[in-house]
């Protein structure tokens, strides 16, 4: 087993380290999600806490790593005799990205509860986890249904697994921690209100914190052993430390002054429901302990406020995590508590660790030629807002030149766009698809692993073959081959391409603005129907790909934002630069279906013939079966009806903005993705 790094050897990340020690004190404060760039040393920080999580004991043998003390009476391998175990360090145990169900939960055989009755049960990594910490890198990219899987155990600790009526239970309660890199994609807000802390994290930008880094790492990368004997006593003293805040946790009190500021806080930032103010009761709570005291002073509701609030703030999609300080101050001080000792609410961390952010940090003046792992590359630069729209038509200046970005105008809810046929891409909520979740139309031969029994049509399989299995009892003789697979149906995510025309027939500014405003709406609803999205736009002589397929929603709004206009219309070159990413795509992700966006008004203009060059571009997209929707832009009295003739080259449909909006014109859906179905060539 190799050498985890030292905790106490890292280097900055004050709130990640309190964030992870506060939910060794307590672990009903409800895990941690980091959020923050790559190389920032993450993983580094959630590994190298397992060694400092004090042992654990447990009945022999238990699969389940029950308490000899106080076993679970419905543990699968009990009953157990209360009495002396086994002690073993706690486990760390990984949940990898592309984890099935029942490895997550654990599986039952179902071939043998079938024929004999048995609830033959192989434990997921729940189970593993229990009394321990579960740790999932990148959390965000994990399907939905694990992730609320897991957030169903970690809040009720217990995890069920139940196949056709027969169901088993055990005790699942561990330290959840899960990392992700925000530009890759974000959580829903109801999974990140589930995380009972968050905090973010990014590298430091200062030279000689830089410089100490590295030398830590090379020191670490060199002798992993004897860098970390050089901080064991460290070590030592943090990990005893845990062990007397859990001990005086009981006795930590929360007085009613703590408690008005704790409701007040939340009321003030108007987070949704109550669990913002439990979460805050508890880490306020562990953070007391942590400095061993027995009240809860302003500092620690303060401090609490900071961890558990940011990420319960966002108040749609694309809203950055934060919390107003100041706001915050002006809160404690109006409903400073009545009871027991008060902070005043300013205190910093006292760097001696007596005080909430001290504990576990190295020294200052660590030894030379240690750091943390902060290796991989920055995070990619994203552009500025644009500047805000000017109110008024204004044309594009002479020569098409290019004009400053438009702001967006409000977002609103679009109409349902589907690509046509039965899929079989990634858990999303977009199109049709063959899925493990969903309503059951049908039953198959099982590949693999069974994970979803079709019971009527196994029975139907097994019943012609009872006499000549000798059949003499009430039990019914299942073979393996009589296994049948539920086949289900349900929704996938799609890649949404955007195809954006930011020529200068788009330049007036009211318009641009009203685009924009669409764009972001269909950005919204991609978001929500869990898809990945690119941006492709065109102007001048050349289309750009002004962001590559992303689950990250946020950066394809950013990017929008700031877009500029003006210049010629090279439609035709943006619709092939659509077909290459494309073609790219499906290469690293077959599964997943396109939906190609065209947002324009239909003109071509550059080059030699450009309404025909856009005509056999659009021809080259229909060919190959993707699906495809034209956002008609054009606007004023006169109107040629180019985008519908685009529409029909690229065999999808065309629809205005005004129809755009989900309470516009009833039948929309039905109608486009009618017309997708009988101009697509894609075979279902």
């Amino acid at each position: 087993m190799s050498t985890p790094y030292p905790f106490t050897a890292l280097v900055g990340q004050d709130d990640l380290r309190l964030a992870l020690l506060l939910n060794a004190v307590s672990p009903a404060v409800g895990g941690v999600l980091v959020r923050g760039e790559k190389g920032t040393a993450k993983s580094t920080a959630v590994r190298a806490l397992s060694a400092l999580i004090p042992e654990v004991e447990v009945v022999a043998g238990c699969r389940f790593s029950c308490a000899p003390g106080a076993p679970d009476p419905a543990c699968p391998d009990g009953p157990h005799e209360t009495g002396p175990g086994t002690s073993r360090a706690a486990r760390m145990v990984e949940l990898p990205v592309g984890a099935s169900e029942d490895r997550l939960v654990g599986a039952l055989d179902i071939e043998r509860a079938l024929a004999e009755g048995v609830k033959a049960f192989e434990p997921g990594l729940l189970a593993d986890a229990h009394r321990g910490i579960l740790y999932v890198d990148e959390v965000n990219l994990l399907h939905d249904h694990l992730v609320d899987l897991l957030l169903d155990a970690a809040a009720m600790g217990a995890s069920y697994v139940e196949r056709e009526g027969v169901s088993v239970r055990h005790a699942a309660r561990f330290l959840l921690v899960g990392t992700m890199n925000p530009e890759e994609g974000e959580l829903r807000p109801q999974l990140l209100d589930r995380f009972g802390l968050t905090v973010e994290v990014a590298a430091s930008r200062e030279p000689d914190q830089r410089v100490e880094v590295v030398k830590r790492r090379l020191a670490y990368d060199d002798d992993p052993e004897g860098f970390a004997g050089k901080w064991e006593q460290e070590e030592s003293a943090v990990r005893a430390r845990i062990v007397a805040a859990r001990d005086l946790l009981p006795s930590v009190r929360l007085g009613d002054g703590a408690l008005r500021q704790i409701a007040a806080t939340c009321a003030a930032f108007e987070v949704d429901g109550m669990r913002a103010d439990i979460v805050m009761a508890r880490t306020a709570t562990a953070l007391a302990a942590w400095a061993g005291r027995t009240d809860v002073l302003a500092e620690d509701v303060r401090q609490a406020a900071l961890l558990a609030l940011p990420h319960r703030r966002r108040r749609n999609p694309f809203d950055a995590p934060g919390l107003d300080e100041d706001k915050l101050d002006d809160t404690l001080e109006e409903f400073g508590g009545q009871d027991g000792p008060e902070g005043d609410g300013d205190d910093e961390p006292d760097p001696d660790g007596d005080g909430p952010g001290g504990g576990g940090q190295p020294p200052q003046d660590a030894p030379e030629g240690e750091g943390p792992d902060t290796g991989g590359d920055q995070a990619a630069d994203i552009p500025a807002q644009g500047e805000p729209a000017e109110s008024g038509e204004q044309k594009a200046p002479a020569g098409g030149g290019e004009q400053a970005a438009a702001r967006a105008a409000e977002p609103f809810r679009t109409k349902m766009l589907s690509v046509p046929g039965l899929g079989e891409g990634a858990a999303g909520r977009r199109s049709r698809a063959r899925t493990e979740h969903g309503r059951t139309t049908g039953a198959r031969r099982p590949r693999g692993a069974l994970t979803k029994l079709h019971l009527a049509a196994t029975v139907q399989a097994a019943a012609p073959h009872q006499r000549a299995r000798g059949r003499s009892g009430p039990g019914l003789v299942v073979r393996r081959d009589d296994l049948r697979q539920a086949t289900r149906e349900g929704r996938e995510g799609n890649l949404v391409l955007f195809v954006v025309d930011a020529s200068g027939s788009m330049a007036a500014r009211q318009r641009m603005s009203a685009v924009k405003g669409a764009v972001l709406s269909l950005l919204l609803d991609a978001y929500q129907r869990r898809d990945k999205v690119g941006l492709v736009t065109f102007r001048g002589s050349s289309a750009d790909v002004a962001l590559p397929p992303t689950s990250s929603v946020d950066a394809a709004a950013v990017r929008l934002e700031s877009l500029p206009t003006g210049g010629r219309t090279p439609l035709s070159a943006g619709l092939l630069k659509a077909h290459d990413v494309l073609r790219v795509e499906r290469l690293r992700d077959p599964a997943r279906r396109p939906l190609v966006v065209v947002v324009t008004d239909g003109r071509a203009t550059g080059g030699p013939e450009p309404v025909a060059l856009a005509g056999r571009a659009a021809r080259l997209l229909a060919a190959e079966g993707t699906a495809s929707v034209v956002v008609d832009c054009e606007s004023g009295p006169v109107r040629l009806g180019l985008a519908g003739q685009l529409a029909g080259e690229l065999g999808g449909t065309a629809v205005t903005l005004d129809e755009l909006r989900a309470d516009s014109i009833a039948g929309l859906v039905k109608d486009v993705q009618g017309g997708l179905q009988s101009n697509s060539r894609r075979v279902a």
